[in-house]
């Protein structure tokens, strides 16, 4: 199992020790590092992907690159090559690449005017189609109440790090997007590495930066299946939360807690609740 191989400091030499009422009850678990899962756990975020002006904004962006292509043939083809990429994947939970869709897209429409663009520029239209039909498609993108209050609690007693299925296009913006990008370290997003969760591997890769085994290590998620099945199979302690998102039963998989308010954490992890003068935790969305 990954430990300190990386040669970061390990996590357990500066972080919290947790008393024997926290490790009751989790489990008899002695937790040094707190990991997160993003959407549906952090993040309520609400996307339409296939909806038509997700692709009829990609298609006038496309006019201006010398390309003319309607909504449909631009959504159908991203769709299918999205199956299709992971059907050839050599991985048990592949992930897709948008911005490797979008590039195969515009070299098949690519005109002449396209061909006479500089390279710096047409070397950044797959990414900049990834990035504007992400942010055309999403509805709803916004902290869960306290979210930022119990992560500014946490991180002064325990590293804290995140493991998500998202893009690289789009996560890490996402996440500085609602102001709490600077909590983590690592971040961990399958779209750098082609897999998903429930791999181990994604949860290794964060517990290997951290310098922690998984034992000593809690994740909390709202996936039964990607997140709490994941996590468990490598020896994490797991904490549901319980949002309106994710699949909620998979097999036998059980947490070893569910929570359904973040602040709940803090008494888990045995830390003083907020100041009642504390934010209210009211969030913003975008």
């Amino acid at each position: 199992m990954p430990g300190a191989s990386s040669g970061r400091p390990s996590a357990c030499c500066g972080c919290r020790r947790l008393g024997d009422v926290e490790r009751d009850a989790l489990g008899g678990a002695d937790v040094r590092a707190v990991l997160f899962d993003v959407n549906g756990t952090l993040v309520h975020i609400l996307t339409e992907d296939g909806a038509d002006d997700v692709f009829r904004a990609a298609g006038h962006y496309l006019t201006y690159q010398g390309i003319d292509v309607r909504r449909d043939e631009l959504r159908d083809p991203y769709f299918a090559m999205m199956r299709a990429q992971r059907m050839l994947s050599p991985h048990r939970h592949p992930e897709f690449d948008a911005v490797g869709i979008w590039r195969i897209i515009v070299e098949r429409h690519a005109t002449a005017y396209t061909r006479s663009l500089p390279a710096a520029k047409r070397e950044q239209i797959p990414l900049f189609l990834a990035e504007l039909t992400r942010g055309v498609a999403r509805r709803r993108l916004k902290p869960y109440p306290n979210v930022p209050e119990v992560l500014e609690r946490l991180r002064r007693a325990f590293p804290l790090a995140v493991v998500t299925d998202a893009q690289s296009a789009w996560a890490r913006a996402e996440l500085h997007q609602v102001g709490l990008l600077d909590f983590f370290d690592p971040v961990v997003v399958s779209g750098d590495h082609g897999f998903r969760k429930p791999d181990p591997r994604l949860f290794a890769l964060a517990l290997d930066s951290l310098g922690v085994c998984p034992e000593q290590a809690l994740y909390v998620g709202n996936d039964m299946y990607r997140d709490v099945y994941g996590a468990s199979r490598l020896g994490m302690t797991t904490v549901m939360f319980a949002s309106d998102q994710g699949v909620k039963e998979y097999e036998d998989a059980v947490p070893d807690l569910t929570i359904t308010d973040h602040r709940e954490l803090l008494g888990i992890l045995g830390l003083d609740p907020l100041d009642p003068l504390d934010p209210p935790g009211q969030s913003t969305s975008w």
